[in-house]
């Protein structure tokens, strides 16, 4: 029997996305591992992302409401749209890159804000604004920190007006670095993303106020995970000191289908062991929609890769050209293999 999704979350089945939604925040926040040190965290924390991935997709939740997980990661002929391929889903398996895209930061710590009555205001927080649906709510006054492996940790850190900063007069900052995940497809096409800032500015009249600043972010074709896109002088004004530069860096979210390496993608063929041992045709996805023929006659082993040339991503520096996609093989073996068959094949199979 398959996970029960909605139990997973706590949900009815007529829960909405907003239920959805609020039911995954409270859940990944309880169970992630960097703050919830018992032994099932880890594998509660992952069962939690995929019942938000599944549910979350208006897709994905209806042939999981009609099949099933079984169906859902199984197949369903039919349900892949035009010329009736079956949709199939597998997750990617990596909980924090969710935890990651929910909330803007793989940081579980830096999504709350100080409650203390003596802090005035709590420095740049970062909105992600995508498709002007805002997602998080980042707490971001200082520079990258957090524990090896948090992956997009911030370092917080709170002002208050009443005390005098202990730092050189005019001394910046460190920058304010903030992981911006983009998928394949914005990859592939180049896109802006808009992120919604809010900071202390310093007015005329010598006070600080708060004040709210929408940072359009220019993602050009082909850019690599790792590329950084800096704001200069955006974090807060203060006296006597220079504003922070705000970083962006772009990381790549996962894609259900594809695995970028480098300039190329990566796409596994799921076969069965005949169409290893005879050969087969197949159809390629493209991150365009598309699909292509592949035409693959001789005995496909598990090192077997095919490229399609031209099929990849852009390059960064000549977006005009394009890397490859490439074709790997996913052989599935029977279970099982009756003792009839057994000596068939070993009539038939080389020694």
């Amino acid at each position: 029997m398959g996970k029960d999704f909605y139990k997973i979350l706590g949900i009815s089945k007529g829960a909405n996305d907003d239920e959805i939604k609020k039911a995954y925040r409270k859940l990944a926040l309880k169970y992630h591992p960097d703050k919830n040190k018992s032994p099932a965290a880890e594998e509660r924390f992952k069962e939690i992302a995929e019942a938000y991935e599944v549910l979350s997709d208006k897709k994905k939740r209806d042939i999981y409401d009609q099949y099933g997980e079984e169906g859902l990661k199984g197949g369903i002929p039919g349900t892949g749209g035009e010329g009736g391929n079956s949709f199939q889903y597998q997750y990617h398996g990596d909980p924090r890159a969710t935890f990651a895209q929910f909330f803007g930061s793989a940081d579980p710590f830096g999504v709350f804000f100080s409650n203390d009555p003596n802090t005035m205001f709590q420095g740049t927080h970062i909105f992600m604004d995508d498709d002007n649906d805002i997602f998080s709510q980042m707490n971001m006054g200082g520079g990258r920190g957090g524990p090896p492996g948090a992956g997009g940790a911030f370092r917080s850190q709170s002002f208050n007006f009443n005390s005098t900063p202990n730092r050189k007069r005019g001394s910046q900052d460190p920058p304010i670095e903030h992981d911006l995940y983009v998928s394949l497809e914005d990859v592939d096409r180049g896109c802006v993303k808009k992120m919604k800032i809010s900071r202390m500015a310093m007015q005329a009249d010598g006070v600080a106020r708060k004040e709210e600043k929408v940072l359009n972010i220019s993602v050009k074709p082909g850019w690599k995970a790792g590329t950084k896109i800096t704001f200069q002088r955006e974090g807060d004004q203060m006296p006597g000191k220079i504003p922070a530069d705000i970083i962006f860096i772009i990381r790549d979210k996962p894609h259900s289908t594809f695995k970028r390496e480098g300039s190329d993608l990566k796409y596994n063929a799921k076969i069965s062991l005949k169409q290893a041992l005879c050969g087969c045709s197949i159809r390629v996805p493209t991150l365009q929609g598309d699909s292509i023929p592949l035409s693959v006659p001789e005995v496909i082993k598990p090192n077997t890769v095919r490229r399609i040339h031209g099929k990849g991503l852009p390059f960064p520096k000549e977006p005009s050209r394009r890397g490859d996609l490439v074709v790997a093989f996913d052989i599935r073996f029977p279970d099982t293999v009756s003792t009839e068959t057994k000596e068939i094949l070993k009539d038939l199979l080389p020694n």
